[in-house]
């Protein structure tokens, strides 16, 4: 009988320690697993820097042109001159709202020249025009490399000389011609561009495009010379202009 009550308190015993040793080790386990959690570290991307926005801009162009008005002969027939590629130069100063939107303004100083035949004689007409144009523009996104650019609103013209030249037969001319040009016209400004950033802060930028003028007034003025042999060579007609641009355009 005392065998047997050993026995039981023995197994008890050992019973228990197992049951202790069992707790602790599940112990140390929670333990090593709350200790694995804590150094857990999430990994994220590390994010692409991008080139601050750029709200201002100021830029210079090139601008060759060509222009279309219709002109007439001594006798009033009318004929069209030949385009000639002319030569300006313009200023622009540009505000944007976003990356998409913007305002842009400018001024550009524009020769536009013609020529064309009366009876045996070579005419060759020149005026300049100093034009304001005031633009919406529309662009893909602005804080890229690359950016395309649509505009189109007002232009205002202001004339800032005329002349017209003669070579032939002078015995030929018996009515000189004069030009007579309004002093300022308007009309709608429209084009397209490329952007190209030439640094990684996107300060400095390669402009491209293309600029189209269609005017809304009659561009020629009456003939105020007291000559009675004089006409004026320019008909009832809005002024056209074509010009492509190349510039550099200084972004803040």
């Amino acid at each position: 009988m005392k065998k047997k009550i050993s026995l039981a308190l023995v197994s008890l015993t050992l019973l228990s320690v197992g049951t202790f040793a069992q707790t602790d080790t599940v112990r140390v386990v929670e333990k090593e697993t709350t200790v694995v959690r804590d150094t857990v570290v999430k990994y994220e991307e590390p994010k692409k820097e991008r080139p601050d926005f750029r709200v201002g801009e100021l830029g210079f162009r090139y601008m060759p042109t060509f222009s279309s008005f219709a002109l007439q002969t001594y006798n009033g027939d009318i004929v069209d001159g030949e385009l000639v590629l002319s030569h300006g130069a313009g200023i622009m100063l540009g505000l944007n709202f976003s990356k998409n939107i913007g305002i842009v303004g400018e001024v550009n100083y524009l020769e536009t020249s013609q020529k064309f035949k009366d009876r045996n004689l070579e005419r060759t007409v020149n005026i300049s025009y100093l034009n304001i144009p005031v633009l919406l523009s529309f662009n893909t996104n602005k804080e890229l490399p690359v950016n395309l650019n649509v505009v189109v609103g007002p232009q205002f013209g202001l004339n800032v000389g005329s002349s017209v030249s003669t070579s032939g037969n002078a015995n030929a001319d018996t009515l000189r011609a004069v030009v007579a040009v309004k002093q300022g016209d308007v009309g709608a400004a429209y084009g397209a561009g490329l952007e190209f950033a030439l640094n990684p802060a996107h300060t400095l930028r390669l402009d491209l495009g293309f600029r189209g003028f269609y005017g809304f007034v009659d561009m020629r003025a009456t003939n105020t010379s007291s000559n009675p042999d004089t006409y004026n060579i320019l008909v009832k007609a809005s002024r056209k202009t074509y010009a492509g641009y190349l510039g550099l355009t200084f972004c803040f």
